[in-house]
């Protein structure tokens, strides 16, 4: 399949725009017409997850008639399909888009063959356009370009050499990816929908500015990740010069509502009382012209409601990861003003419940490739007695967290693997729960090899280096500070590794330094200690500069190999592993 280059604004009309040459538009056959309907069906943060996710990842928080928190299941892409098509229903103009993350931290169904699967269900169930996130840049720019355009993988080969992979049919949109040599776009930047009936809108697409700090740097070291605001609003300006005066920005970056439940009503304390973090202040500086901000990365749920720079209020919406929601956007089309009627605009998240007819084709899809995978997929790695979970949101301790940095810990303990005695996981590594409900015909308590590579699916190797104890400091302060200032993503410890967190501080200030210890002893900010972190973070990777500064640094196995090992080591049928408690940070 090819890409729809009739609505894309790439190659020389991208250079056209950049040059800020105006291109001629026909005028409308349909210009008597007073307004068109126009919907909007929006998710992001997908992340392969093809086979509806267990666990807390297969759930959503609703707030019911009563106004009780209760939790739904949700979540498939047999399901997802049906729920959009029903949607659809009834609305001659309607558009599926998507605010990146599609593809990577994804289960081994689609990680497995890099995500391709991920990209022909996403072409099925009728995506039209997506902005790319970070983890579309997990295997790096070239790796993309090979998503989008198709062809073999370049270690792995195709999965059907007679019928390659070709690639998306849908555009992924990068206004804010530069190349560093060049100074253009690396991406097409912006997608305009040209509707029956001759309304126009204009899609840009964005991931976060900050997204060099949380990918593995090799893949993107020529690109430059540019200012949210400052691209939008340049690229808004040039949509208008070529006549196109509706707007939608689909970005990779978001916020977090103050409700927990998907249904919270997020304007009930007042117009952006009910959303704080990063799409805050972005919202409220985007040019006036953007009609609607479609947004993602946090995985949080809303549909706001913040006032742009003239003060007139404009939605911004996320539908949640995984799938399991979806959000319709319904507007009009106005033909005078060829423009949006901001007033128009509604927006509701909808639960892909699973209580629908599976979509055939989705299923088909998912059956094929669990055949071409269940030999490896179905290995047994171990055992656990209980359910071992992630954590909801990144800024706390969890037992899987505790558990990922105990095994590496222990593929790095003895003196020829590194002679670590801490090691630190970062949350964002953590994809999902271990279940002890079988998923398949293991049977309960049993941990696959799916499984685990589903909870941390990016082969990242271990990396063993010397920090100072006044690096460490440095390393649990940036939880809270700098990169992390409003995310406060909390790493986590090994077993032995204990500290104190200020909830009433800020910043830095949030880590009582007296309170850091290791067995027991107080750290010594002077003393040199054997500190294991996967690549990503050695690297400074999710805003962790001082891991970046280690030293005598000793590269060890895959992240993915330290958890079968430990779990072959330490597990049995009669003997499984039980949830750490995760106490090691106290919080008071």
């Amino acid at each position: 399949m090819s890409i729809r280059t009739k609505r894309l604004i790439g190659g020389g009309a991208a250079a056209a725009l950049v040059l800020g040459v105006a291109i001629a538009t026909v005028p409308s056959a349909f210009a008597d017409a007073k307004t068109t309907d126009i919907q909007l069906l929006a998710i992001n943060d997908f992340h392969g997850n093809l086979e509806p996710p267990s666990g807390s990842s297969g759930k959503v928080k609703a707030l019911d008639d009563n106004g009780e928190l209760v939790e739904i299941e949700a979540g498939g892409a047999e399901y997802l399909a049906t729920h959009l098509e029903q949607a659809r229903e009834g609305h001659d103009n309607s558009l599926t888009v998507a605010a990146g993350d599609l593809i990577g931290g994804s289960p081994f169904l689609s990680a497995a063959f890099h995500d391709e699967p991920t990209i022909e269900a996403l072409e099925s169930l009728g995506l039209d356009v997506s902005a790319v996130g970070n983890h579309e840049f997990d295997e790096g720019i070239e790796e993309l370009r090979r998503i989008q355009f198709g062809g073999c993988h370049e270690v792995d080969g195709c999965v059907d050499e007679d019928n390659p992979y070709d690639g998306a049919d849908f555009p992924f949109l990068g206004a804010n990816v530069v190349n560093k040599r060049t100074g253009l776009p690396e991406l097409p930047p912006v997608w305009v929908e040209r509707m029956p009936g001759g309304a126009k809108v204009g899609f840009i697409g964005m991931t976060l500015e900050g997204t060099g700090n949380i990918v593995s740097q090799e893949g993107i070291k020529n690109l430059t990740f540019k200012d949210e605001v400052k691209t939008a609003n340049l690229y808004t300006a040039l949509l208008e010069l070529i006549g196109v005066k509706s707007v939608v920005v689909l970005l990779h970056e978001g916020g977090m509502p103050a409700g927990d439940a998907y249904n919270y009503d997020c304007d009930s304390p007042g117009p952006g009382d009910g959303i704080s973090g990063p799409i805050v202040d972005i919202a409220e500086n985007l040019d006036s012209q953007i009609d609607l901000v479609i947004t993602g990365h946090t995985h949080q749920a809303y549909t706001c409601t913040i006032d742009d720079p003239s003060g007139q209020p404009r939605l911004v919406t996320s539908g949640s990861s995984f799938g399991r929601l979806f959000t319709e956007i319904n507007m009009e089309y106005d033909h005078r003003s060829r423009d949006i009627v901001r007033t128009s605009i509604a927006a509701e998240n909808k639960v892909v419940t699973r209580d629908v007819a599976p979509d055939r084709t989705q299923s088909d899809l998912i059956e094929k490739y669990n055949t071409l995978v269940e030999p490896i997929a179905n290995q047994t790695v171990g055992y656990i007695a209980e359910d071992i979970p992630m954590g909801e949101t990144r800024d706390v301790e969890s037992p899987m967290g505790d558990l990922i940095a105990d095994t590496q810990l222990a593929a790095t303990a003895d003196e020829a693997t590194g002679a670590a005695q801490i090691a630190f996981m970062n949350p964002g590594g953590v994809r999902a729960d271990l279940s002890y409900e079988a998923s398949g015909s293991e049977g309960d308590g049993v941990v696959s090899y799916a499984d685990a590579f589903t909870v941390q699916p990016f082969n990242n190797y271990l990396v063993t280096m010397n920090l100072t104890g006044e690096q460490i400091i440095a390393a649990l302060q940036q939880q809270f500070s700098g990169a992390n200032q409003q995310k406060n993503l909390m790493l986590q410890p090994s077993e032995g590794f204990t500290y104190t967190v200020d909830s009433t501080a800020t910043g830095a200030d949030k880590v009582i330094v007296d309170s850091i210890a290791l067995n027991g002893e107080a750290l010594d900010p002077a003393a040199t200690y054997r500190v294991t972190v996967n690549s990503f973070l050695a690297d400074g990777g999710d805003g962790f500069a001082a891991f970046a500064e280690g030293t005598d640094r000793l590269v060890g196995a895959l992240d993915i190999d330290a958890l079968k090992a430990w779990f072959a080591e330490h597990t049995s049928e009669s003997n499984p592993a039980s949830a750490p408690i995760a106490d090691r940070i106290t919080i008071q």
